[in-house]
């Protein structure tokens, strides 16, 4: 048990010495699974795990749907969302930054990248929020923290690579976002409330939008409700029905959002060989560089389990007395305190391996557990000093101090706090959805 905290503080150390994360957990996991065995068995493990990502089926889930999201990016999708968003909103005090949120919330559930998300609704939405002389601050941050929806919704490549990671089915990991993903909408849209109640100038009212405006805004956006109803729908067994029958499998409903969203952007004349060739390359360097982050997390993960790492927790904690919930209560803290230093994917691969027996050991539900996870990793996203959001934001921005942003999304982590603590305290609103799946 020492060996592998001594391996996790050097991968922290290693970390923040600007070794990329892969790298750190591979070679932690290496030389400590050298010590615990042999250098031969080491390097054979490593061997066998490269091998065997690259030949496992399973993940093929995760180019299919990062290839369906920058193709729903290229096909122009996200200013339809904003739009149909903001006929709605636009008019209320706060609507336009309330429409970033909304629309944020329809992008997630089909480009599932937080990054993305926040990159692409800035260009969008940020132009018409200094247009009606929202502060910047307010503006910035609601697209910011409307971004971090972008892994909880479904579908979701960090929910992907923690069923991976787990062997937690990831369709009920899906379908185990979806509320506590509408309830984060709700809480931001009245983080927004709050903010121009406490200043009515930093987000004045827009112009209000006809009924005739509202149904053409929602013609305009019937491809992404289409292609969203028929992953999810398909993933679900919604389909499963005479004469159509369909039910899909996680690889087969990103194969189908692929293509779907790939005929989307073609038939709006979005597509050139040239895009089609960034968006190929695109995917393969995302997919690339993830795969080799979960190389070395699953290193990193055999060498713990091997050191005696989850065992020896559990003993600890059956030694003091504490109870699930007081763990619990202690795992969390400990994400948010990583969370000020580590950007999202890292902290998850760095910290899942180790808390996940310890969790399931004490009766937690591995979905719930999960979707615990994404949500305070959500919460990493726009938290100072790191806060990849935030800086994300501000290289598409620039104009606008980090100092600027990190002020405008305090309400915003504070309502992500709330709905923390509301569905770690009231698990069945994770589960009531996938425990009803056939």
């Amino acid at each position: 048990m020492i060996e592998a905290i001594i391996g996790f503080f050097a991968v922290l150390l290693l970390v923040l010495l600007r070794m990329p994360i892969a790298f750190a957990m591979g070679i932690a996991g290496i030389v400590g699974y050298s010590q615990a065995t042999s250098l031969k068995a080491a390097i054979s493990m490593s061997g066998r795990l490269i091998i065997d990502t690259a030949q496992d089926y399973g993940l093929s889930v995760v180019p299919l749907f990062i290839l369906m999201g920058l193709f729903v990016n290229k096909g122009g999708l996200s200013r339809e969302l904003y739009r149909v968003s903001y006929v709605f909103l636009g008019h209320f005090k706060g609507g336009l930054a309330m429409a970033t949120i909304v629309a944020c919330g329809g992008f997630s559930a089909i480009c599932g990248s937080s990054l993305a998300t926040a990159a692409t609704m800035s260009k969008v939405a940020m132009p018409e929020m200094r247009k009606y002389g929202y502060a910047d601050s307010l503006s910035t941050a609601s697209i910011a923290a409307g971004g971090t929806l972008g892994i909880l919704i479904p579908p979701s490549v960090i929910l992907v690579i923690y069923g991976l990671l787990t062997e937690t089915s990831i369709g009920k990991l899906f379908i185990a976002g979806i509320v506590p993903g509408m309830i984060g909408i709700l809480f931001y849209l009245a983080a927004v409330r709050f903010s121009v109640l406490r200043n009515a100038d930093a987000g004045p009212a827009g112009e209000k939008s006809s009924w005739a405006d509202r149904l053409r805004a929602f013609k305009d956006v019937w491809a992404v409700m289409a292609l969203f109803i028929l992953v999810i729908g398909g993933l679900y067994g919604l389909f499963d029905f005479w004469p159509l029958n369909l039910t899909f499998s996680p690889t087969e409903a990103a194969g189908m959002g692929a293509t779907g969203a790939f005929i989307i952007a073609l038939s709006r004349g979005t597509l050139s060989f040239a895009a089609v060739r960034e968006v190929l390359f695109e995917t393969a360097h995302t997919t690339a560089t993830l795969f080799t982050v979960l190389i070395g997390a699953w290193i990193f993960a055999n060498f713990v389990n091997i050191a005696g790492l989850p065992e020896g927790l559990l003993g600890l904690v059956q030694q003091t007395g504490l109870g699930p919930m007081a763990v619990m209560m202690m795992i969390l803290a400990i994400y948010i305190v990583l969370g000020c230093v580590f950007e999202s994917l890292s902290m998850l691969l760095l910290t899942v391996p180790i808390f996940f027996p310890l969790v399931t050991s004490l009766g937690f539900d591995p979905v719930w557990f999960g979707i615990v996870v994404v949500v305070v990793t959500e919460i990493s996203l726009i938290t100072p000093p790191v806060g990849l959001n935030v800086f994300v934001l501000k290289g598409v921005v620039g104009d606008v101090s980090t100092g600027t942003i990190f002020k405008g999304v305090t309400p915003f982590w504070s309502a992500d706090i709330v709905r923390l603590a509301l569905i770690v305290l009231v698990p069945w609103l994770v589960l009531f959805l996938p425990n009803s799946m056939r």
